[in-house]
């Protein structure tokens, strides 16, 4: 039998070392699929419960695997249902590629079912490279160059193969004009600064008295080195969102994530230093970093694209992070004076005080707070931790204490609902043998998470670990949403828009074969943690949280609380509640021993 396209470009995969394509069948990719008969299902075939989850897992499986991302679509409606997990990758810096089918060339351009200018409706999310293949000569070149530039890049790249092409016959390029080769082979290398750039860096970082280091996703792979050059400097490291598991939280001069989400000794750190390393970050809420003409500052960041961003920085460094920091250190004098450091460690010190005292403030019926303080002692050294967007990302940035060896991740700058669980699926089959935890609200959950849960009652057997762990904030409230209505305009809660139909998770999980926990009372939680984690098979624990404790930020102001008074008195649904645990939680901070108030 001869080799079709299909067949060609499914071989051209596992060349690449693709492992798992993460997809939905559709006629677009009929071709695709006999292929994949034919070639016993390698790379395998994952089959998602919509094609936005199929990109979620290919976003989940890059993330925690460090390899490229593959999701697969029919054409129409197929590709459309992709482009959310494929902005999510975008806006992320994660490799994914993305094959989808398209109706026949013969159809092209006459109104077609499900006919689509897939070239337009990608020419945003992949615009590094987005190409359709026309004649079979053309592969493997679009496919090896889609792989090339979605790893050296990390971005989104698409191939669109129409649904005859994928049947044709395979004809090689062939050694004449227009016609284009290609090869399998590529190697790495480690861009560093010049010398004399490194040099005035360092004469920045050295006139400093007060430094602060914020560090993000590109600093994954220079843990050590951001240790030592912060021990060297005296300095505090705040994390972004992305870089949450770079460095161990047990680190008492890590202050833990910045923004909106992030802690207070992240804002005082910022809010009070005199120079500033951004390392390996395109954190995008430049009024959380310092004012400016506070701080002369310094940047190293890989892509040249994004460096030079947020902030006013006296020396760009382009460059690895961590080769670029070794090269920098021997320059950096270390500081004698260490009472800035000090007064870091005192802030992160009563940070976790705070936490400490929020998470066991009262609440009806579980305080979501103490949901996550809970789990953090318990978290596996090698676990995997996904938080969903919403009210969850905002205990998943403070509550937990990530150390060494673990990782975590969420929808960092497109900040979409839905990729908690997915990500966790994907990251499944990366083949880590780790344990994975998804912390989502309720909204997330009846957006996708319940359809997810289908997913992996379909795979789990097949997987090195089954402990997968689907905790769910059960208010029956789009929390997060909710908050900023009140805090940020002082609106009351409009139910219509807010207030989430009743539904029973953990019954849902057992009805699928599945372990679930219904978690209604504050001493069932951390019982119903140690079960999850032991279970011997994927577990959702349906924690029954209360919607009026508030996800206050860590630059608060009473102000805010005002307008969140003033929204309940006008006739939000839950007004005493939320006054009775906004206070409680406010007061937490100005409790005795807590230092200087807000």
């Amino acid at each position: 039998m001869k080799n079709t396209v299909a067949d060609v470009l499914l071989a051209r995969l596992r060349a690449w070392g693709v492992d798992h394509v993460f997809g939905y069948a559709g006629d677009g990719i009929n071709g695709l699929l006999s292929a994949w008969e034919r070639a016993d299902d390698e790379p395998r075939f994952v089959q998602a419960r919509h094609e936005e989850l199929a990109a979620f897992e290919a976003v989940g499986y890059a993330k925690f695997s460090g390899r490229v991302g593959v999701c697969a679509a029919t054409s129409g409606p197929g590709a459309i249902h992709l482009l959310n997990g494929l902005y999510d990758a975008k806006l992320d810096h994660v490799p994914v590629v993305a094959i989808v089918g398209q109706t026949s060339r013969s159809a092209l351009g006459g109104h077609y079912q499900q006919e689509v200018d897939l070239m337009a409706l990608f020419k945003d999310v992949a615009s590094d490279y987005c190409q359709q293949a026309m004649v079979p000569e053309q592969l493997p070149n679009v496919l090896d160059r889609a792989i090339r530039i979605a790893t050296s890049r990390r971005t989104v790249t698409a191939l669109v193969v129409p649904n005859d092409v994928q049947e044709l016959e395979y004809v090689e390029p062939s050694h004449a004009f227009k016609m284009v080769p290609s090869s399998l082979d590529q190697s790495w290398s480690t861009a560093v600064p010049a010398d004399d750039d490194l040099r005035r860096a360092a004469d920045v970082l050295n006139a400093g008295e007060r430094v602060a280091i914020l560090i993000g996703q590109g600093a994954r792979a220079a843990g050590p080195e951001v240790t030592a050059i912060a021990e060297q400097l005296g300095a505090g490291v705040a994390k972004a969102l992305l870089g949450k598991d770079v460095l161990s939280d047990e680190l008492p001069w890590v202050t833990g994530s910045i923004g909106l989400l992030g802690t207070r000794p992240s804002y005082e750190l910022m809010r009070d230093c005199d120079t500033l390393l951004v390392v390996g970050s395109n954190f995008p809420y430049s009024q959380f970093l310092p004012e400016y003409g506070q701080a002369r500052a310094v940047q190293i960041d890989a892509d040249p694209t994004m460096i030079g961003l947020r902030y006013p920085f006296e020396v760009n460094l382009v460059g690895d992070a961590g080769e670029t920091l070794r090269r920098l250190l021997p320059m950096v004098q270390a500081k004698a004076d260490r009472s800035w450091r000090e007064t870091v460690e005192s802030n992160v010190e009563r940070w976790w005080e705070v936490l400490d005292r929020r998470a066991h403030t009262s609440a009806d019926p579980i305080n979501p707070e103490l949901v996550f303080h809970e789990l953090s002692p318990r978290l596996p050294a090698d676990a995997i931790v996904t938080a969903d967007s919403g009210s969850a990302a905002n205990w998943y940035a403070r509550h937990l204490r990530f150390r060494d060896g673990m990782r975590g991740s969420l929808s960092g700058t497109l900040a979409t609902m839905g990729p908690g669980v997915p990500y966790l699926v994907g990251a499944k089959f990366g083949r880590l043998g780790r344990p994975g935890i998804a912390l989502v609200g309720d909204g997330a959950m009846q957006m996708n998470g319940i359809n997810e849960l289908i997913t992996i009652a379909k795979y789990w057997r097949d997987w090195d670990d089954p402990r997968l762990v689907v905790a769910v904030l059960h208010n029956n409230d789009l929390n997060q949403v909710t908050w900023e209505l009140r805090a940020m305009g002082g609106s009351p809660q409009f139910l219509p828009s807010q207030e989430l139909p009743e539904f029973s998770y953990a019954a849902y999980a057992r009805s699928l074969g599945l372990a679930g926990v219904l978690v209604a009372k504050p001493d069932e939680v951390a019982g119903a943690w140690e079960e999850a984690l032991a279970a011997d098979r994927p577990c959702v624990l349906d924690f029954r949280t209360d919607p009026a404790v508030p996800p206050i930020p860590p630059h608060a102001t009473w102000d805010q609380i005002v307008k969140s008074a003033e929204s309940i008195l006008r006739g939000d649904s839950d007004r005493v509640d939320v006054i009775k645990e906004g206070v409680k939680s406010k007061l937490q901070e100005f409790l005795p021993g807590n230092g200087k108030d807000a």
